[in-house]
C-alpha cells in the first residue's frame, strides 16, 4: 500500500492582484535601469514614516497604497508618468469601474 500525499494549493503571497502588479512594475522598472533598488527602499522607507506605518506590516492595503505612492513619485520625479497625466486616468478608470455592471468588462470610455 502506498502512502498518498495530498498537496493543497499554495497560500497566495498577495492578498489582492494590484498588489502583485504594482511590485511587478516596480521591480521591473527597476531592472531596466529607472531606479537604483536602495534608493527605492530608501523612499519607501519615508513613504512609510510619513504616514505613521512604522508597526508591522501584513502587505494589506495600507503598505501597497504606500508602495504606490512612492512609484508614483519617482515616475513623477524623473519624467515617467507625471501626476497630471496620471490623475486624469486614475479618475477616468474610477469612473468606469463604478459605472459598469458587476461582471462586465471595465473600459475606458476613450
Amino acid at each position: 500500500m502506498s502512502d498518498c500525499v495530498t498537496h493543497s494549493a499554495p497560500e497566495p503571497v498577495f492578498a489582492e492582484p494590484w498588489h502583485a502588479q504594482v511590485f511587478a512594475l516596480t521591480v521591473h522598472l527597476n531592472e531596466t535601469g529607472r531606479f537604483a533598488w536602495p534608493d527605492w527602499a530608501e523612499r519607501f522607507s519615508a513613504t512609510l514614516k510619513r504616514h505613521g506605518l512604522s508597526r508591522e506590516l501584513d502587505g494589506g492595503d495600507d503598505y501597497f497604497y504606500a508602495w504606490l505612492e512612492t512609484l508614483e513619485a519617482v515616475l513623477d520625479e524623473d519624467g515617467g508618468a507625471l501626476r497630471g497625466e496620471v490623475s486624469p486616468v486614475k479618475d477616468a478608470w474610477e469612473e468606469a469601474y463604478l459605472t459598469t455592471p458587476h461582471g462586465a468588462p471595465v473600459s475606458l470610455g476613450r
